[in-house]
């Protein structure tokens, strides 16, 4: 499973930008934070992995979980 999850982050000028956890170049850029998130939240899913939505400041604002959660759980 990937690991590092989705970011959507903030490009400057108003422009935003999903990235993979711990790349350095982003996958994609965007006019808008919505549009931005909706291509996170797609490429989360497909992957199996978090999506992490930054804020202007660039802080994580909210965190969604696409990970396959084993059933029954383990322990």
């Amino acid at each position: 499973m990937p690991k590092g999850g989705q970011h959507v982050v903030p490009r400057g000028n108003g422009k935003w930008a999903v990235r993979r956890g711990g790349a350095n170049r982003a996958r994609r850029r965007y006019d808008t934070q919505e549009e931005a998130i909706e291509a996170g939240r797609e490429i989360a899913r497909e992957e199996g992995t978090e999506l992490y939505i930054h804020g202007e400041d660039g802080r994580v604002r909210e965190m969604n979980s696409f990970e396959k959660d084993p059933f029954p759980p383990k322990g």
